[in-house]
């Protein structure tokens, strides 16, 4: 018996004796009380092997009336024979060993009783009793805590604080009466069990004393009957679970909606005041902060957040909105659809609302359209993401996702860990996702949600081995079997899920273990629905439920969520101070380093910089309307010529030059004019405008670099702006039809009015006549090579390829010589007679050589002669006004011509710089504004543009700056909330 007490005593539902036993005379009751549950009524009235062991009567001898009749014959016979001492051992040892006999007897029947073990499983211990208790007390605490400590508006507190002493009231009340209800039953399924399991200690004796068939059957019935009670209990606990966790939802939902009104009440009217930022918020924006700092100086980011592994397909998304309590992911069927880091931050709020960190649209999670168009931004998100023929990418999609109800934690959704890689991936997709898990999971701080299929068989799992590896002591990983309602109905061996559950099935460890239920396979299920579908199945599975091969709390999505925002807030209270003082000793660091490198400059990182790069283009800009009109058109002119010098040579001036008459060289000259004039001379005219306006911006750039307060930081950007706003700009396509008509008419004038134009042209003739004789010469001594001179004095010598050219060089110019007035071509009779006198010399060349060398020779002789009848045109003036046909006169044609282009540039050049001036400026302004303005949303432009250690070093220390600042607001949040 006292046995039997002490097992019920270790299953948790027999607590603590009292000192105080009652028993009376022998065979009276013997009673047992024990504290805050039951009395215990043990009657050892039976005269048998139980009396022994009462444990109040120990001492008291056997009743049996045979053995009492044969003690008192013994004494008869002693008194008789007091001397015979023999005979009265021989009865004391009878009576030992009828004793011993009998004890055998007892031993044996007392292994054959039914073992109690079963009881350790029926009923809770006592730790999870007052655990149970002391969370309900906690929650009570914490409802009372968040009541009292809730900032209220004082309008609100005017004719809310009655409501709010109602509300609290009644939850008291809820809250006792849940808690006595817990007792209440408690003491009923003791006093239950207990009276099942007292009735076949007490009937011991028809144990003993029963035939060995009927103790078989009546052992079985009651077996039959202790398993059907047992499972009736079963039911009943289970019973009484789901009501408290009714009551307990219920409350929450109370709690939820009371905290809602209470936030929409106190945001109420109060539009002007700062909003404060909840510590999830503050904590979220450290970590997109940390998301793109260029790590340095061996300062990594260890602020733990919740990164969610597993294969593909395994659930990983499903459990992310469960906990979210939203579909807010995009749904595939088969295909990889996370294709990019998902940064999603839960908080609490009055309205079920989601928002992207760079945008400022909010997307009413309760209705389906927004649901619908979030999905869309996030799938076109992850494919911008993903360009240039990647399968996967690193680049971070950071939302918020807030919700009455939501636990406040930070989690990152991962591309699942594939096993195959398909043709349509990039080559080394299956590596990069492994990469990047990699590197999430080897933070040390961060906390892995690992995600397994329950449906498919544990040796197809991926992720095990890998987080294994990135945790081997399971210090920071929480288990989640996805599809349990699957593997129910596939399991053969349902001990599997237990093996797993418990650890024992794979190589990993895990601070907890979790079975969940995301969906029944239909994408368009709501949260709610597949919530109630989930609670349904955990009531009512076999495997879960009536076996009992998973606690109740290793179940349920909600289960899982308490568990990792637990975890998740303690290990951000264990280690964000520890970043802080890292993140602390790096500043230090780095204003060291630049108070050593740039004492007298500015900490600008690239945004700053690029601003005041802006102004100063802007102002150069600006500078474009100082230029003076005579300026313009002397750059307008310079560059025109430039463009047209060699066609007004090689196209119109020697050709028409060959001419034997007057009337012959004008006609030609009119005629190729009017053709130029009409297809190419408009157009090469704009393009000499846009680059001179081009080059007159960058001499204004130049200039101001000159200039003691320039900074050369901003040279390469400059230079990209300009060069980006020259492609873009279009001059007007209405210009090169005015300058067209304007170009015809100039040219058609052939009168040089007066003798200051006529000098003026003289000289253009002379300048034109002159750089183009400079050219020539330079290429005919290229030709020929070395002069003697040049040999002896530069100790340089000439090629045979050369000497040949000089050889055939003198030929020709003895030619020229001896006809002055030669055509620009070599007769055939010319050609070899110069070949057989250069033969005679030996200089053996063909006629194609010979020809080469009389286009530079020729060249040089034209060109001195125009040269030389410019000089006499000085004076020739008198005699064109007069109009006399002379040979004076007709010499002078070129000079007309060089005229009549010198003042169609003129003209040319005016019309540009109107433009210029009064349009072309200010759209070549606008341009630049655009363009600076695209740059400055390009961050690849700015690093591109913008380099150097001294930027690097301040964007560095800005960054740092401002994590440690957002530190220490959250820490400073976080202790206050403690």
């Amino acid at each position: 018996m006292i046995s039997t007490v002490n097992k019920l005593k270790k299953t948790g539902m027999v607590l603590r004796p009292m000192v105080s036993f009652s028993a009376g005379a022998s065979g009276a009751p013997t009673m047992v009380k024990y504290r805050n549950y039951q009395t215990l009524t043990v009657n050892y009235r039976h005269r048998g092997i139980l009396s022994r062991y009462s444990p109040l009567n120990r001492s008291v001898p056997f009743k049996n009336p045979a053995l009492h009749q044969t003690r008192n014959i013994g004494f008869l016979v002693g008194r008789i024979l007091k001397g015979v001492l023999k005979i009265r051992y021989l009865l004391i040892g009878g009576a030992v060993g009828g004793g011993i006999s009998l004890q055998r007897s007892y031993e044996e029947w007392r292994n054959s009783l039914p073992d109690s073990k079963w009881l350790n499983d029926l009923f809770p211990s006592s730790e999870k009793v007052d655990s149970f208790r002391g969370s309900l007390m906690e929650l009570s605490s914490k409802f009372r805590d968040s009541l009292e400590n809730l900032d209220i508006d004082p309008r609100l507190k005017v004719f809310g604080d009655r409501k709010i002493s109602e509300l609290r009231a009644w939850f008291d009340s809820r809250l006792e009466d849940a808690i006595q209800a817990a007792e209440e039953e408690g003491k009923v399924a003791a006093q239950d069990s207990v009276s099942d399991v007292i009735p076949p200690v007490v009937k011991a004796e028809a144990f003993v004393t029963a035939t060995g068939a009927e103790k078989h059957e009546e052992e079985r019935k009651k077996t039959e009957n202790m398993q059907q009670k047992i499972d009736k209990m079963q039911e009943e606990l289970m019973k009484v679970q789901l009501k408290y966790q009714k009551e307990l939802e219920k409350l929450e939902r109370d709690n939820k909606e009371l905290r809602k009104q209470l936030l929409l009440r106190g945001n109420s009217g109060s539009a002007n005041r700062k909003i404060k930022k909840s510590l999830i918020d503050m904590y979220s924006e450290v970590l997109d902060e940390l998301c793109d700092y260029d790590v340095g100086y061996s300062t990594h980011d260890h602020l733990p957040r919740v990164v969610v592994v597993g294969d593909q397909s395994s659930g990983k998304t499903s459990v992310l909105e469960m906990i979210a309590q939203a579909r807010i992911f995009p749904r595939g069927a088969g295909e990889m659809m996370t294709r990019a880091p998902v940064k999603v931050t839960l908080s609490e709020g009055p309205y079920h609302i989601a928002q992207f960190k760079d945008s400022s649209r909010e997307f009413d999670l309760s209705k389906e359209s927004d649901l619908s168009d979030l999905r869309k931004e996030v799938e076109l998100r992850m494919l911008n993401s993903v360009k240039h023929g990647k399968t996967v990418s690193s680049e971070v999609i950071s939302m918020t996702v807030k919700g009455p109800g939501l636990q406040r934690m930070v989690l990152v959704d991962l591309p699942g860990i594939i096993s195959t890689q398909t043709t349509e991936m990039e080559s080394g997709t299956r590596e990069a996702i492994r990469q990047m898990t990699q590197t999430y999971m080897s933070n040390p701080n961060a906390i892995i949600l690992c995600i397994q299929d329950g449906a498919v068989d544990a040796e197809r799992s991926n992720v095990t081995d890998l987080v294994a590896q990135m945790d081997p002591q399971g210090k920071r990983t929480i288990f989640v079997l996805t599809k349990v309602d699957l593997a129910e109905e596939n399991l053969t061996k349902p001990d599997r899920i237990r093996k797993i559950l418990s650890g024992k099935l794979f190589p990993m460890r895990a601070l907890g273990y979790f079975a969940v239920v995301t969906g029944r396979g239909n994408k368009d299920d709501s949260i709610a629905t597949i919530k109630q579908y989930e609670e349904h199945f955990f009531s009512t599975s076999k495997l879960f439920n009536r076996e009992g091969l998973v606690p109740s709390t290793q179940v349920t999505t909600k289960n899982l969520s308490l568990a990792v925002s637990e975890c998740f807030w303690k290990m951000v209270r264990e280690t964000v101070e520890q970043q802080a003082d890292a993140f602390k000793a790096t500043r230090f660091n780095l204003e060291t380093e630049w108070k050593n490198n740039f004492p007298r400059l500015r900490e600008l990182d690239r945004n700053e910089l690029f601003e005041k790069a802006r102004g100063e283009i802007l102002d150069e800009v600006v500078n474009l309307s100082l230029v003076s009109p005579k300026e313009w058109e002397e750059a307008l002119m310079k560059k025109l010529w430039e463009k047209v010098a060699t066609y007004v040579f090689e196209n119109l001036y020697l050709p028409a030059a060959q001419s034997d008459t007057s009337g012959s060289f004008n006609t030609k000259i009119d005629i190729r004019l009017k053709q130029w004039a009409d297809q190419q001379l408009p157009r090469k005219s704009v393009e000499c405008a846009w680059e001179t306006l081009k080059e007159e911006f960058g001499r204004l750039v130049e200039k101001a670099k000159l200039s003691k307060d320039h900074d050369n930081i901003f040279d390469q950007l400059k230079a990209a702006v300009v060069d980006e706003s020259m492609r873009k700009h279009q001059w007007e396509d209405k210009a090169a039809e005015v300058l067209r008509v304007i170009q015809l008419n100039t040219l058609e004038d052939r009168s040089v009015h007066d003798k200051q134009q006529w000098d003026s042209a003289v000289q253009f003739v002379e300048r034109s006549v002159i750089e183009k004789l400079e050219v020539t010469e330079a290429n005919l001594n290229n030709l020929v090579g070395p002069s003697r001179t040049q040999q002896w004095l530069r100790w340089t010598n000439a090629t045979p390829e050369q000497k040949q050219h000089a050889s055939v060089k003198n030929e020709l110019e003895r030619l020229l010589f001896a006809e002055r007035n030669h055509p620009p071509t070599l007769s055939y009779e010319e050609l070899t007679a110069a070949r057989r006198n250069l033969q005679t010399n030996g200089v053996d060349v063909d006629n194609e050589f010979i020809r080469q060398t009389w286009h530079h020779v020729y060249r040089r002789h034209f060109l001195r002669k125009s040269l030389s009848r410019a000089y006499e045109c000085r004076k020739g003036f008198w005699m064109y006004h007069q109009g006399l046909e002379n040979e004076q006169v007709v010499d002078c044609n070129d000079v007309v011509l060089f005229w009549r282009i010198q003042q169609m540039l003129k003209v040319t050049a005016n019309a540009l710089r109107q433009q210029i001036m009064n349009r072309e400026a200010r759209r070549f302004e606008k341009e630049i504004k655009e363009v600076l303005e695209v740059y400055s949303q390009d961050r690849d432009k700015k690093e591109q543009l913008l380099t150097g250690r001294r930027v690097q070093l301040a964007e560095e220390l800005k960054r740092v700056r401002q994590i440690q600042e957002k530190l220490e607001e959250f820490i400073k949040s976080l202790n206050a909330e403690k």
